[in-house]
């Protein structure tokens, strides 16, 4: 019978201003425990971070036709893995005037299920 491969990450909470310094341990690249948060927002980030990071996506981009660019994000946070094939996805593509607050710029980006949207208008 093989042993279970044990493994500790020392890591610091972003989810909120005070910053926790927790330890998540992971056995068989599974969190078996965390220790050190002082909310339960710091497991469920810890859990998160250390099995499958995510990572929102912001950025600009020019616009044919303007001399401002455009700034955009994702909607929702991506694979940590998936940031720099996004970002080559925003800078290949030719944006268009009119563009508004919120319209979905590129759909489904680098594979992600995740859209790219406006964060402000060019008009």
């Amino acid at each position: 019978m093989q042993r279970p491969m044990e493994d500790t990450q020392e890591i610091t909470c972003i989810t909120c201003p005070v910053g926790c310094r927790m330890t998540v341990t992971l056995t068989n690249r599974e969190v078996t425990g965390v220790a050190g948060n002082a909310c339960r927002r710091g497991e469920t980030y810890a859990r998160q971070e250390c099995v499958a990071p995510l990572r929102m996506v912001t950025a600009v981009a020019q616009v044919i036709g303007s001399s401002v660019p455009v700034s955009v994000k994702t909607e929702s946070p991506v694979p940590k893995d998936k940031i720099m094939a996004a970002m080559r996805e925003i800078e290949s593509r030719d944006f268009r005037m009119p563009i508004l607050m919120g319209d979905v710029l590129i759909e489904n980006v680098a594979g992600t299920g995740v859209n790219i949207i406006a964060t402000k208008s060019i008009i």
